[in-house]
């Protein structure tokens, strides 16, 4: 998966995909001649295997695959009219627009991955997830050293109820290191 797909092969993408299978709706191989003619329109195209929370998105099928034939979907709203995307790409040149499409054998088809470039969005995704994680890490800790704290008391406090002072010197040492390493 590149990040830094240029237009020519875009370009050569779509062509060698034409050639090779036929959509459900044949208004959408229209479409993507479309985009072929067009370079500023190819430079802000983006082939990508998942379009959550994108905002301008198409996911297009073939008829060897059971799938959603068409779908335009821009700032959560869906429409399965090819024209409706054509003209919101013509109207709107300066967007972004992420497309998924589905065929057979897709996960091994290697001009495909030549084109797939990765969903900004589940990067920003994926930063928030490990901060999360962090967070969370760093919770757990704290109830960890928490919990070791109190059991420490409680176990001080037993040795001196039972008068074990052998006990009381080792748990208190014990919590000498634990207030030194904080």
């Amino acid at each position: 998966m590149g990040d830094c797909v240029t237009v020519s092969e875009k370009k050569e993408f779509i062509q060698w995909f034409l050639n090779r299978f036929e959509l459900q709706k044949r208004e959408a191989a229209w479409l993507l001649n479309y985009l072929c003619s067009d370079v500023e329109l190819l430079e802000r195209t983006h082939f990508v295997e998942s379009l959550r929370q994108l905002p301008k998105t198409l996911l297009i099928s073939t008829r060897c695959i059971q799938m959603t034939p068409f779908k335009f979907t821009k700032n959560k709203r869906v429409s399965s009219d090819v024209e409706t995307a054509f003209y919101d790409i013509r109207s709107c040149p300066k967007e972004d627009l992420y497309i998924s499409l589905y065929f057979n054998e897709r996960s091994s088809c290697p001009e495909y991955a030549a084109v797939l470039e990765g969903n900004p969005m589940e990067k920003q995704d994926l930063v928030q997830d490990t901060l999360y994680s962090l967070f969370a890490e760093m919770v757990l800790d704290q109830s960890v050293r928490d919990f070791k704290e109190k059991d420490l008391y409680r176990r001080i406090d037993e040795a001196l109820a039972c008068g074990n002072e052998k006990k009381f010197l080792q748990l208190t040492e014990q919590w000498i290191r634990i207030v030194e390493n904080e």
